[in-house]
């Protein structure tokens, strides 16, 4: 039986709350369903580290409540150099 991939957040940018790293839960807050929820958060390298007011890019989500994260690219980064 095939299981469907739910990629309702994959792409979604979100705010750092717990710390990522390789071996811990970490969090991150995403806009969900109309308003923003935390999510369980995992580097999706295995390897990177993300700090608590990091942007993070979500690369694959799985229900109910985890997220694999990446970091965000400069491109979708809102902050202006210069």
């Amino acid at each position: 039986m095939h299981k469907d991939v739910d990629r309702s957040l994959t792409g979604k940018i979100g705010r750092v709350t717990g710390p990522i790293g390789p071996g811990t839960i970490g969090e991150v807050m995403l806009p969900f369903r109309g308003g923003t929820s935390a999510f369980h958060a995992h580097p999706f390298d295995k390897t990177s580290v993300f700090a608590v007011g990091e942007q993070v890019l979500v690369i694959y989500y799985e229900p109910p409540q985890t997220v694999y994260v990446d970091e965000l690219p400069d491109v979708l980064r809102h902050d202006t150099h210069g």
